[in-house]
């Protein structure tokens, strides 16, 4: 795949990589197709990278452990080549934008807008991450040549090479190079060192380059506290919190301290667990707390019919058995509050079916339907929580406000959309709603929005067509 990334024929990139045109840059970030034995190999910002494609990835089934094991290394060495000149390829990407930007008169601010998704998504990966690899590009191109070379020559990890990125971060140009000739001029001394010790020799460097710095960065990382939560095995939940050291501490001195003196035969990750969250809600930990929460479920799921299982909003798929646990104990808790809404799903594709409103801002019933449809962003490769409900055409020109045209959106991702050049479309297909990008570059992308919990029973088409008469009084 790694010789794959450096072709570029009939793109114009062999022999001058600064005459390719954006479409070309765009294309050499992907797997382009065809046959690339004997091929050229690729010069990319003045140095010669790639190989001579010649059975690069044949496998010989004979061959003795120590001809497997030199294979494996030689394979992650052609891995971090191509990580090397990709990067290239991204930087003059970068630039190439930023000329014809600048040519095109748009405001300094506003160059740019846009890229960054657009080079996450050709590298199949979440729009957000699309900063640290432009970032990340332009820092090892301009910047730090001596660990470009180490990247190059396989001798550091592309993940190695953007922690030592990551730490250099908050310094100056000059302190940068300087960091980047300490560590990487010499690349015997790189060899043998794990993703910890590469970060903390970068991390000490840059401490001693600009200390100041370093504490300035330190501080603005308090900005970016948060909390998330992500799905764990047997109806369990991960709950992350992201906080400055002395807090973090803090709470989990308290916590086992808690556990430390309570001897009533609970395990200790338990009593931790109960305690945070008594002190959180104010409640017992055996008491539900009475918070708003989405689960989606079939009824013949609730009433015990089948074991199909629901799904809770910013959570993710739960048992049978849990999500019946769950409406019980709410039902059951005179203090707790549940409220019932009928959903229709689609009897072919599974999902849900569209809702309609005259208003320009998404009514609060339709928001919430849209939520529930896309469960995450609806960008590809993105799984961001929804933060956006935003229309697919936008209003203004006379896209509708409605299920249909509605997408849920990362803030990011939203804002990207709206850069010059990229369009969005939405499609509704035997029942399956599917959105369309298309970016400057005119590279397109799918998405299309998950089924919901439910039997996989078939319906009759008595029942398929009733389904669909509830949802759209008018279909009939």
């Amino acid at each position: 795949m790694a010789e794959r990334l450096f072709e570029a024929a009939g793109r114009g990139m062999w022999a001058a990589p600064e005459q390719a045109t954006l479409d070309g840059l765009r294309h050499v970030l992907l797997e382009p197709e065809g046959d690339l034995e004997g091929g050229p190999r690729l010069s990319v910002g003045g140095r010669r990278v790639g190989f001579v494609f010649a059975h690069v990835f044949d496998i010989d089934a004979e061959a003795s452990e120590a001809a497997l094991r030199e294979e494996v290394e030689r394979l992650e060495r052609l891995k971090s080549a191509a990580a090397a000149a990709q990067a290239r390829v991204t930087a003059l990407w970068a630039a190439k934008r930023h000329a014809a930007e600048d040519a095109a008169g748009v405001p300094a601010r506003k160059r740019g807008r846009g890229l960054a998704s657009e080079i996450a998504l050709a590298r199949h990966d979440a729009p957000v991450c699309g900063n640290t690899h432009l970032g990340m590009a332009n820092a090892l191109v301009h910047e730090m040549p001596h660990t470009m070379a180490a990247l190059e020559a396989g001798v550091l990890s592309e993940y190695r090479a953007t922690l030592i990125v990551k730490q250099s971060a908050c310094l100056t140009v000059e302190d940068r190079r300087a960091l980047d000739a300490e560590l990487c001029a010499d690349p015997d001394a790189l060899v043998g060192l794990g993703n910890a010790r590469i970060e903390a020799a970068a991390a000490a460097i840059a401490a001693r380059l600009d200390a100041a710095a370093v504490v300035e960065r330190k501080n603005r990382a308090a900005q970016s506290a948060g909390a998330w939560t992500r799905c764990a095995p047997n109806g369990m939940v991960y709950l992350t919190f992201l906080m400055p050291l002395s807090q973090g501490i803090g709470v989990y001195a308290a916590l086992k301290r808690e556990a430390d003196t309570t001897g009533d035969g609970r395990p200790r990750g338990q009593v931790m667990t109960d305690t945070l969250y008594e002190r959180v809600t104010g409640r017992p930990a055996e008491r539900p707390v009475p918070i708003a929460l989405n689960l989606v479920l079939a009824d013949t799921t609730l009433f015990g019919e089948d074991d199909s299982p629901g799904w809770v909003q910013g959570y993710g798929p739960v048992p049978a058995v849990v999500v019946r646990d769950l409406v019980s104990d709410a039902v059951t808790d005179e203090t707790a509050k549940a409220t019932l809404r009928r959903l229709y799903r689609h009897p072919s594709s599974g999902q849900l079916v569209a809702m309609e409103s005259k208003a320009r801002i998404f009514p609060k019933g339709l928001a919430a339907f849209i939520g529930l449809r896309d469960q995450t962003c609806r960008t590809p490769y993105c799984n961001a929580p929804i933060r956006h409900h935003d229309h697919a055409t936008p209003a203004r020109k006379g896209g509708k406000t409605s299920g249909g045209n509605g997408l849920g959106a990362c803030q990011q991702c939203n804002l990207a959309k709206e850069a010059p050049g990229w369009t969005v479309r939405t499609h509704d297909t035997d029942g399956r709603h599917t959105a369309e990008w298309t970016t400057p570059t005119e590279a397109t992308y799918h998405s299309t929005a998950p089924p919901v919990p439910g039997p996989a029973r078939r319906r009759s088409v008595i029942e398929g067509r009733l389904s669909i008469m509830l949802a759209h009084p008018h279909a009939a």
